[in-house]
Formats: structure tokens, C-alpha cells, sequence
């Protein structure tokens, strides 16, 4: 007898993971961190200019490929839309989008009102569609992880990119984004970290990256508040705090060699982003110079970790895995 032929592996563009999204946001949020940094420790603001550009580029091109996907495998991207957990990365569109409104700001306030204005919507209307699916009810409560945040830090990003806009219903927008971003976040948050706790099937290999997502509605929350009130007071203080304190817990169970490099690693940057950019904010506003220090760490942890990622993302992508069933 002849032995089977064995299956070789298929290239295709129906493997386009819907959550490589989340580099743009990663690569906009650290943009956003020098950008920061340049007002605040005068470091030279091309930095931010040329880290902004790449996510513009990063975004074009993905978003090329992932339509291609859309129209040549409308069944796939139904079926990942559809699915408990793969569904909430849509978001992660949705929050590129926002995040590239505030990148492009200095560049053209027109531009940037139509982007955060077509990004709000989107993220509004998926937000919707997630939450109206999950009280749909017989939701395995074993897919409560932490991707099930995104939709709500989804909302959050409404206000961080958008708490200055000048239209006069921009306020109304961003004060309901914020209420629905914290609502959903603080319920999804607490389902997750229940399962987390008392389930005894501990999170997949390839998904503890995605616990860093656990301090995003902290610092993501911080910075929508900021950005709403215009001021860092002793409330804000508590949401920077209390994600810092998940942060020094999660990142030695995260960045461990056993676990195998993929797409999903970027779930790791945006929430260091995040963090990174709030706690620059706060220690302009606090003027300590630890603060100040652990900013600078911050921000150079989460440059080193975006490129880290970059380099092996390319590597990927050239020899042909990402794309590889």
C-alpha cells in the first residue's frame, strides 16, 4: 500500500487575521507617546512624525488586504464576525481608525473630524451588535476573555481621540461614548476576571498575550476622562493606578519565551500604548520626578516592544506562516 500524500500548506488570504488591526493601534498609540513626549521632554517630535506615517501606511495596506479577503471569502469573514471570541477583534478596525484621527490631527482638522466621525460611527454601531449578541444569552462562559473588552474600550477611544473636537454635538458624543465605554468595560472586566479566576481551563497559549488587555479600560479610561474634563484629579489618578498595578502583575505571566510569536501577539501593544501615553499625562500634571521616570521607562518599554513585534511581524509575512493554514 501506498501512503497517503501528505497535505501541504495553503497561502491564502482567507487566513488574514482580523486582529493584526491591532499593530495600527499599537503604532498610532506609540505615535501618540512621542508626540507627547516631545511637549513634555522636548525629545525631537520627527519621531512621533515618522512612527505616525507607518501607521497610516500600515493601515492602507492592510486594509487593502483585508477587503481582498472580504470579497473573496465573504463566507470566512461572516463566519469569524460571527464567532463568541474572533468577532470582538473587529474592533480593533474600528479603533485604528479613531487613533489615526488623532495622529493625523496636526496635519489637517478637517481630515481628522471626517476620520474620528466615520470611526465613532462604526464603533457605535459594532459595539451595539456585540452587546445585543451576548444578551442574545447561552454564552459559554468559557469564552469570557479579554478580547471581550475591546468593543467597550472601543467606546473609550471615542473620547480619547475625540474630547476636543470643536463640533457642538461632539460633546453629546463623547459624553455617551464614555458612558457606554465604562458600562460595558466594568461588566465585561468583571465577567472576565471571574472566569479567569474560577475556571480551571486556563487561557489558551496563543491567548495569554491578550491578558495585557486587562489594564486597557484603566488607562484607556483615564485618558477619555482626562480628555473629557480637562483635568487629571484624584479619580483619574485611581484609573492610571489601578491599571499600572495590573500591569506589573501581567507582565511577567505575558512575556514569556514559551509562547509561540503570532499575530496575536499585538494584543500586547496597544494596552502598553495606553499606558505608556497615560502615565506621560499624569506626570505632566503631577510634576514628580519618579513619575516623570517611570514615564520615560514606559514609553521606552513600549518602543521597544512595537519594534520587537514590527521586525517579527515582517518575518512572518515574508516567509509566508502568517498567511499559512
Amino acid at each position: 500500500m501506498t501512503s497517503p500524500t501528505p497535505r501541504l500548506p495553503v497561502i491564502s488570504l482567507r487566513n488574514l487575521p482580523v486582529n493584526l488591526f491591532a499593530a495600527v493601534m499599537s503604532i498610532s498609540g506609540l505615535a501618540l507617546a512621542w508626540r507627547c513626549s516631545a511637549h513634555q521632554f522636548h525629545t525631537p517630535i520627527w519621531i512621533s512624525h515618522g512612527i505616525g506615517l507607518v501607521a497610516v501606511v500600515v493601515f492602507f495596506l492592510l486594509s487593502i488586504a483585508y477587503l481582498a479577503k472580504i470579497l473573496k471569502h465573504p463566507e470566512v469573514v461572516k463566519n469569524e464576525f460571527n464567532h463568541p471570541i474572533a468577532g470582538n477583534f473587529f474592533g480593533t478596525f474600528n479603533i485604528a481608525v479613531l487613533l489615526l484621527s488623532a495622529v493625523i490631527s496636526p496635519y489637517g482638522i478637517a481630515a481628522s473630524k471626517v476620520v474620528w466621525t466615520l470611526g465613532s460611527i462604526g464603533t457605535v454601531a459594532l459595539g451595539f451588535t456585540i452587546v445585543s449578541r451576548l444578551f442574545r444569552g447561552k454564552i459559554d462562559a468559557g469564552h469570557a476573555v479579554p478580547a471581550w473588552l475591546i468593543p467597550g474600550v472601543a467606546t473609550l477611544d471615542i473620547t480619547v481621540a475625540g474630547g476636543t473636537m470643536p463640533m457642538a454635538w461632539a460633546r453629546e458624543l463623547n459624553l455617551f461614548a464614555l458612558a457606554v465605554g465604562t458600562i460595558v468595560a466594568l461588566v465585561f472586566f468583571t465577567m472576565i476576571v471571574s472566569r479567569l479566576i474560577h475556571h480551571h481551563e486556563g487561557l489558551a497559549t496563543g491567548m495569554v498575550p491578550s491578558l495585557m488587555i486587562l489594564i486597557a479600560p484603566f488607562e484607556v479610561g483615564f485618558q477619555a476622562y482626562t480628555n473629557f474634563t480637562r483635568k487629571v484629579d484624584d479619580f483619574a489618578a485611581m484609573l492610571f493606578y489601578s491599571g499600572l498595578f495590573l500591569f506589573l502583575i501581567l507582565v511577567f505571566k505575558v512575556f514569556r519565551r514559551s509562547i509561540p510569536f503570532a499575530a496575536g501577539w499585538w494584543a500586547v501593544g496597544f494596552p502598553l500604548a495606553a499606558l505608556a501615553n497615560s502615565a506621560l499625562k499624569y506626570a505632566a500634571a503631577v510634576q514628580l520626578w519618579p513619575l516623570d521616570g517611570l514615564a520615560i521607562a514606559l514609553l521606552a518599554f513600549l518602543s521597544l516592544v512595537i519594534v520587537v513585534l514590527f521586525i517579527r511581524t515582517l518575518h512572518i509575512i515574508l516567509n509566508g506562516s502568517l498567511l499559512r493554514a
